[in-house]
This record gives structure tokens, sequence and C-alpha cells, in this order.
């Protein structure tokens, strides 16, 4: 799966601060008794309902990474329905589709 441009220039226009939040999210991960699909439905559902488009198609990608079906995926976000509402619901499941059906990935 591909790293998105912006975020492999961020990685070599400022390599420390780079390293840094990743060493900040790889402890955060280590912190607890979560397994990885548990923390990346968690991440998916953060992103959907604060609508990071963005934040969804990383943590899209992190989930299938963790062994999560797309029919695992769609399902996470469209439990966020009853809570954020129809339109942000499908706007988040539109960023899912985003990654689920590029070619290649």
């Amino acid at each position: 799966m591909s790293i998105p441009k912006r975020y492999t220039m961020f990685k070599e226009n400022y390599k420390d601060v780079a390293d840094a939040y990743e060493a900040m999210g790889d402890a955060v991960h280590r912190s607890g008794p979560l397994d990885d699909k548990t923390r990346a439905l968690i991440k998916l559902g953060i992103s959907t309902g604060a609508r990071m488009e963005g934040a969804v198609h990383s943590h899209t990608r992190k989930a299938l990474e963790a062994g999560l079906t797309a029919e695992e995926i769609r399902h996470a976000v469209m439990l966020s329905l009853p809570t954020i509402g129809l339109p942000n619901m499908m706007a988040a499941l539109s960023w899912v589709d985003d990654i689920l059906d590029k070619p290649g990935d």
C-alpha cells in the first residue's frame, strides 16, 4: 500500500518531527492491551466521527494491514450512522471506498 505523497514530503522535509510523531504513535499503540484489529477499528471510528478524510484514508489502509476485511471496515463506518447522521456516514463510506476500490491496493 502506498504512503501518500504529502506525508512522504513531510517526512523528507521534517525528519526529526516525523520520527518523533511516529515514535509517539508506536508508544501509544504498545501502551495497552488492545489487539491490532481493535485499535485499527477504533482509529477508523475516531477519524469517521471527526470527518477527517485523510485520516479515514490512512486508517482504512492500516485496517487492511491489520487483517480486517472490506466488509468489516465498511460495517465499522456504517455503525456511525445513528451518531453522526446519514450525510456524514456516507461521506466517510466514500472515503473508505477511495481506498478499498483502488486498483493494486
